[in-house]
Parts: structure tokens; sequence; C-alpha cells
């Protein structure tokens, strides 16, 4: 693929002098692109709503080199025919400025901070962000083919000033069984019929969903929003909500959904090509002292199974454990962030970090109880293995270096395909 050279005329010092009273001006001319003052002043505006960024001319800097090099992968991208539609571009830009009202706390207040419309921000953000979205793509497309070697990365370690070499921390590999305890059906009968009360009275026209939602749904996140989550794909939501939330009509309220999550009942709001904007009422079924004392009973005798050695606690895990995302990997837990089985200790939180810090590698905890996002559940832990805070070097930290190596040889290929 043969890429564009580029002209690019800067004029930094008059704009670092440029009075305020100018309305606008050109900055930057990138081939046929240009950079106008005002893409930089909106650009600030919406880093500094979202608390991005402070009033220092640095920021501006930043922003100009953003936007000069984000003008050379456009200019590039339709001589290679990248292009983003329009339906792309509308989800995107609805998820944006729902990310700066959750921010600043209303679309009034974000109307007042930029002096405008809603309308106005939106159609002046719709140009800048399809420029971004299709930058993203010719970035990704330039560095698609950028591998590393085993050998290449010895070499970059090698390369380092040992005293220069960073410092890890503390990091636990951590395996977990996991038992959610048993809800009884006549609990589950309560939650349904309290979903089918609120559903009647919605339909009647004698509450509306929103104030429902605000007075009694269990979702911390949605419930001052009278339910409202946003924009979503099937992927972000719990399958059997996503299918009800996808199959929906406009001003329905859907029949009760059961996830690991709870009871819901949903409404229709919108929907932005693959993503749809729901409300939901979410309920969590109440857990009897009986069956929570059945879930701990459970995990003792596990643990004397598995010190008695017949089973291991990798077989536990798969034949027990009712956490789907860990039981099949003999219970190891990975970072969300970057897949990886080592847990930065910072990481860990409440009653998992208190079981972690009593434990030696290899031991098993007792049964005790963790809340997470999904409810109360039960959990035994083994600390499979833990690597104490050190200089990085090749042997524990294979992947940091890979990783690193990755980034640099993405970057020179980057820098020299543009400039």
């Amino acid at each position: 693929m043969r890429y564009l050279s580029l002209l690019v005329l800067l004029f930094l010092a008059s704009y670092a002098s440029a009075q305020k009273n100018v309305i606008d001006k050109i900055i930057a001319v990138v081939g046929e692109e240009i950079v106008l003052k005002s893409d930089i002043e909106n650009q600030f505006l919406h880093e500094q709503s979202q608390g991005l960024v402070n009033s220092s001319s640095d920021s501006r800097t930043r922003i100009l080199e953003n936007l000069l090099v984000q003008k050379l992968l456009v200019a590039q991208a339709k001589i290679d025919s990248i292009t983003v539609t329009d339906t792309e571009v509308e989800n995107a830009l609805n998820s944006q400025l729902e990310q700066y009202v959750q921010h600043i706390g209303s679309r009034e207040r974000l109307e007042t901070y930029f002096g405008k419309s809603y309308e106005d921000i939106k159609n002046e953000m719709r140009t800048p962000l399809r420029e971004q979205m299709i930058t993203q793509r010719m970035q990704s497309k330039i560095v698609d083919n950028v591998r590393v070697t085993p050998s290449e990365v010895r070499y970059f370690y090698r390369k380092f000033n040992k005293d220069s070499l960073p410092e890890v921390p503390d990091k636990y590999e951590i395996q977990q069984i996991v038992i959610k305890p048993r809800i009884s059906d006549t609990e589950k009968e309560r939650i349904r019929n309290r979903l089918r009360e609120f559903r009647e009275e919605i339909l009647a026209g004698k509450q509306t969903f929103n104030t429902l939602a605000v007075l009694y749904s269990e979702d911390p996140g949605s419930a001052a929003k009278g339910g409202e989550l946003g924009y979503q794909t099937k992927s972000a939501l719990a399958p059997a909500f996503a299918e009800a939330a996808f199959s929906l009509k406009p001003g329905r309220v859907s029949k009760i959904v059961e996830t690991e999550f709870g009871f819901h009942i949903l409404q229709y709001i919108d929907r932005q090509g693959d993503k749809v904007n729901v409300r939901h009422i979410l309920l969590r079924p109440r857990i009897e002292e009986k069956d929570r004392e059945a879930a701990l009973q459970r995990l003792d005798s596990l643990v004397t199974t598995i010190k008695n050695g017949e089973w291991t606690f990798e077989e536990a895990a798969f034949w027990v454990s009712t956490d789907k995302k860990t039981s099949k990997n003999g219970g190891l837990l990975f970072n969300a962030y970057d897949a990886d089985s080592k847990l930065p200790k910072e990481l860990i939180k409440g009653d998992m970090a208190r079981q972690v810090n009593s434990l030696q590698v290899g031991e098993i905890s007792e049964p005790f109880l963790d809340r997470t996002e999904i409810g109360d559940e039960y959990k035994i832990i083994k600390i499979k293995a833990y690597y104490p805070a050190h200089t990085a070097n090749l042997e524990d930290d294979w992947m940091s270096f890979e990783n690193g190596l990755k980034r640099k040889k993405e970057q020179a290929l980057f820098k020299l395909v543009l400039f």
C-alpha cells in the first residue's frame, strides 16, 4: 500500500498569541484538510466537560498535535477508501453524549456549559467524531500485521538499562469455586408477583416506569436515572435480558425476565443500529438462611474432599462451581483489563482481599461470603501462585515486555507511514 506524503503547515506561534476576539482562524493545513482554532477550542471544551484537562496551554498544544495526526490519517483513509457508516457515527455520538450528560449531571447543565442547545452540540460533534472513527480504523489497518518474535522480545529486554527497569507490584494467581445459594420457589414467585403489579400499574397509566424504577429498582447504576441503561449492544447485556430488550417494540413493557442479577421488567426507549436503549426495574430475591447454610456446608465438604485427595481443586471447580467464567479453566481468575491471570494486589478487593491476605501459596480458604454485583456468592479460593514485588525481568514478566515491544513497533511503523 502506498501512503500519502503530506505537507503540514503549522502556525503554532500565531496560535499561541491569538487574540480572544478572533472568531475563527486556520491554525494548520494538512493536504486538503484544515485545522481551525474553533476545532481546538471545541475539543478542549469536550475534554474539560469530562474532567480530562485543565486550562493550561499544554493541553491545547496536545490537542493540536492530535488533530494534525488525525487529519493525516483522514487524508490517507480517503485514498484507501476507509469509511464509517452514518449509523455507526450516530451510535457513537449518542453514546458519547450520554457519557457527557452523566458526568455533568443533566442535559440542561450540558447546554449551559457549552452555551448552546443539545442538538447544536450534537451537530457540532458529528464531523469530528466521524474523523476520529476513521482515524482509529486507519490506525488499525497500519499496525494490523505487526508481530513480535520470542527472539525480538529477548533482544528488547537485553537493551534495557538494568537501572531503568520498572518495579512490578505484588501479584497473585487465584483460583475460586463459587456456589450461588438456591433461591426458593416461594421467593421467586413473590418477586414475580411484585413485578407483575408494577407492570399492570404502568400499563394502566397509574404509575410511570421511571417513578417505579427510582423507588424500587435494586440496580444502583440505573435506578436514579429512572432505570435507563443507555445504548447497549447485545454482547454487553446478559443473554436473556438482551433477547427481551432487542425484541421490544416502542412504548412496550416486557414480560418478566430472569438473569443472574435477579428479575427484571424492561421498557423500550429507542434503538440505534445494533444498540438499544431500555429502562429496567431489577428486583433481587432474598436468600433464606437455610439456603445460605446449605451453600456453606457444600463448600465445607468440598474443602475436605480436596484435602483428602479425592478431587483436585481444578476438578471440583469444573463439576461444582456455578461461575461459568472460571469453572472450565480450573477456577482461575483473570484480569478483565488485559486477560492476565496475574492479578495486582490493589485490584483484589473486599472479602476476597481479606482471604488472600491470610493464605499461603497452595492453601485453600475456609468458605466465605463474597458480595458481588450479581448478588451474594459463597466461595472458597486457593492461591495458585504469588509473585512478590520485584524489578521487571523476562522470566516473570514476559507478557509485559512482549506487549511493550509490540506497542513500540506499532508506534515506529505509524511514524514511518505518516512522516
